[in-house]
């Protein structure tokens, strides 16, 4: 959760692609470019003022070794895509997010979460997901996909689907969970496998083992079913809204085919003594989530999520996920007034093309904190939902407020959340400690039950650590091997 009081970009941007609001006869850069062009101009002015929003959304830029080491390698992996002959050409960033992410802009911009970075188990799988990306831009692809969507909403197949057009806001149309805005904005399937063959491509060209591209879509794999088990869930895949890359289980088979039985460097243990030691999860500055609870310890608030739903902590807003309905908490402007901060989240929420205000808004006290709170009963184009604003003062100038959407007449769902907000004391936020990787030699008398038992978690040890290192269900230790395991640590 941020600090900051900016509103979240569109699934449109993180999709790593200029916004439609480009218009319908708007020039779209690398559209008309041969793949596997060098970076056009056009592509590199739009890829260098759009490099600042992707950074803040996801979380910020991480500075120090470990950024510098993802830099030298994606630097590398992108020369041998052709598209510059320098690798200070690209600019790689590492983000300091806790979701498993990357993806690359026009202009040679190409990031990665250092959660992603934790998942790999070698130099040859961060070249492979770096390369991948880069294969996007060589290809095009998101200026292809933005040119489809584009040609769609001349055709006016998109309506009520794009930034929010259904409720006037990109911010409610994300709460609303509409799958046809973000499957247009998703690669293809062929589009994922042709920046596999790309990625592939280049490992080979820069001497990596090519089969490092399906072990880590595995491990991704492996770690989207684990997400899902622990979460409660029943698809083990990624969430349409947490990805703009769905389904990397399909693509192991094909990649593992693509690298031919072809071999090459893996730098194991180079790459483990380069992450040694970064933090894994949530950063207690973004604050953290712990079970079904959130603590933030910098802004000193907690608040826990109701049975059966669970929370993703982004950077500009933590939501919580169900069946039932979804919710996001985040921060605006605050003058001291709580009724009218309902209304102007209300307000900002239909934006300009639908007024969206609440029936009547109460107030009330809320574990201390001053609250007040508003429903409204919108049409999102498929059913009647209940829109909730409840909102806390925490003090003259500061208040922050879930935004909750649930089917009509469900809105009671997120009672026990609203409920459950509270102050924390400065003893309970020192209390949080980061969690980080650490790397350890297995011994003799090593186990996975046994390496696994020194995880910082109470849960699915064995499962979480097998996971983290690309181990099978069936794969033991050796002794003298260096393993990640995840522990507290300031």
């Amino acid at each position: 959760m941020p600090l900051k009081n900016t509103r979240k970009l569109t699934a449109m941007a993180l999709a790593g692609a200029a916004s439609l609001a480009l218009g319908a006869c708007a020039s779209i850069p690398g559209a008309n470019v041969a793949p596997g062009s060098p970076i056009t101009a056009e592509e590199a002015q739009l890829g260098a003022e759009n490099h600042e929003a992707f950074v803040n959304e996801f979380g910020g830029a991480m500075t120090g070794p470990y950024a510098r080491y993802v830099d030298q390698v994606g630097s590398n992996i992108a020369v041998q895509s052709g598209l510059a002959t320098r690798p200070d050409a690209f600019e790689v960033t590492l983000l300091n997010s806790s979701v498993n992410n990357a993806f690359a802009v026009p202009g040679g911009y190409v990031y990665a979460t250092r959660q992603l970075v934790n998942l790999m188990n070698n130099e040859a799988e961060l070249a492979a997901v770096l390369g991948h990306e880069v294969g996007h831009v060589a290809a095009r692809h998101s200026a292809r996909r933005q040119q489809a969507a584009q040609r769609n909403q001349l055709l006016g197949l998109l309506g009520a689907v794009i930034g929010g057009a259904v409720l006037g806001s990109s911010d409610l149309a994300n709460l609303s969970l509409q799958g046809s805005q973000l499957a247009t904005l998703s690669y293809s399937r062929s589009q994922e496998l042709e920046a596999d063959q790309l990625g592939i491509q280049y490992l080979n060209r820069a001497g990596y083992d090519p089969n490092a591209m399906a072990t880590l879509l595995a491990s991704l794999a492996a770690q989207n079913q684990l997400d899902a088990q622990l979460q409660g869930r029943d698809n083990a895949t990624i969430p349409e809204w947490a990805s703009t890359h769905p389904d990397p289980a399909s693509r192991v088979q094909n990649a593992r085919q693509l690298a031919g039985g072809a071999t090459g460097v893996v730098n194991r243990e180079t790459f483990l003594s380069r992450i040694d030691g970064m933090i894994y999860g949530d950063d207690p500055e973004q604050g953290i989530i712990e079970g079904r609870q959130f603590i933030h310890p910098i802004l000193r608030f907690s608040f826990t999520a109701p049975q059966g739903f669970y929370m993703v902590n982004g950077t500009r807003a933590v939501t919580i996920n169900g069946d039932q309905g979804r919710a996001q908490l985040t921060v605006g402007p605050y003058n001291n007034n709580l009724d009218a901060y309902v209304r102007n989240v209300f307000s900002a929420l239909g934006g300009e093309q639908q007024q969206l205000t609440p029936s009547s808004i109460s107030r009330t006290t809320v574990n201390g904190l001053p609250a007040a709170y508003g429903t409204a009963r919108v049409n999102n184009g498929q059913q009647q939902v209940d829109v909730t604003v409840f909102a806390y003062e925490f003090s003259s100038d500061t208040a922050y407020h879930f935004a909750a959407i649930t089917p009509a007449g469900q809105a009671g769902v997120f009672n026990p959340l609203y409920q459950s907000m509270r102050r924390i004391s400065a003893n309970e936020a020192g209390s949080v400690v980061p969690r980080r990787i650490d790397v350890v030699t297995a011994g003799r008398g090593d186990t996975v039950r046994t390496m696994a038992g020194r995880m910082a978690y109470t849960d699915a040890q064995q499962a979480r650590f097998r996971v983290l290192n690309g181990l099978g269900a069936n794969d033991q230790l050796v002794p003298g091997r260096e393993y990640k395991i995840v522990v507290r640590s300031n």
